[in-house]
């Protein structure tokens, strides 16, 4: 159930959707999020109303390709497994749309189960009273 935010230059639906299933791909692979657990905004920016801004900090060098993940999720996971997601986003999104992977980058903010609604106004795996509920995902 990771919350994913994808922006893109110069993307249009055929691409916004590549690289929403290429990182839904990376999460079940390196992290077990459940497939259906899909949660995703997609935007792409014309460079005209809407724009990304970045420079090559780190002296990583980036251009008009560049794609930014924001991913939202509990916390839990190993720095390993993330080093794994990073990588395997990376490597899918540049298989799946040319995109160099010097130009994917991605965030990750983690919360806990009580920080969740998905409907009903209900935090569903902190229910009141109880202990939070459900596996990691």
């Amino acid at each position: 159930m990771p919350l994913v935010r994808i922006d893109a230059l110069g993307a249009d639906p055929a691409r916004l959707d590549a690289l929403g299933q290429a990182v839904q791909d990376a999460l079940v692979e390196t992290l077990g999020v459940p497939p259906e657990d899909r949660f995703q905004v997609l935007s792409g920016h014309a460079g005209v109303t809407s724009t990304l801004r970045y420079d090559d900090h780190l002296g990583i060098p980036k251009d008009d390709s560049v794609v930014f993940v924001a991913i939202t999720l509990r916390a839990g996971r190993t720095p390993d497994r993330k080093r794994a997601l990073y990588r395997r986003i990376a490597d899918l999104v540049h298989e799946r749309t040319g995109t160099h992977p010097q130009n994917v980058l991605v965030t990750l903010t983690e919360n806990t189960s009580v920080d969740w609604s998905f409907g009903h106004g209900l935090a569903q795996y902190a229910p009141a009273g109880e202990e939070p509920a459900g596996a990691l995902s």
